[in-house]
């Protein structure tokens, strides 16, 4: 994929991350996109609580792969860079 491409995919994975983003700062959590690769997964870091919350296996899950790949179907895996794999 081309440089312009992948800025446009990370920024409509960004904006769909926005959904989710009020719930996680509720619990004083946060989430950014940090990249993604060839192969279309996602890279993302969890911040804040949600760093060491119990409960970021479901968020990861329920929330943010639904949440990007209900805007980017093409997008095959979200990886936290810091923790938890879907």
């Amino acid at each position: 994929m081309s440089v312009q491409e992948k800025e446009q995919l990370l920024a409509q994975i960004d904006t769909a991350l926005n959904d989710i983003r009020p719930h996680l700062a509720v619990d004083g959590g946060n989430i950014e996109v940090v990249d993604i690769t060839e192969d279309m997964t996602v890279q993302v870091r969890w911040l804040g609580n949600c760093e060491m919350c119990s409960m970021s296996t479901m968020t990861m899950k329920a929330g943010v792969e639904e949440a990007i790949k209900s805007r980017v179907p093409s997008v095959s895996k979200i990886v936290a860079v810091n923790g938890i794999t879907v």
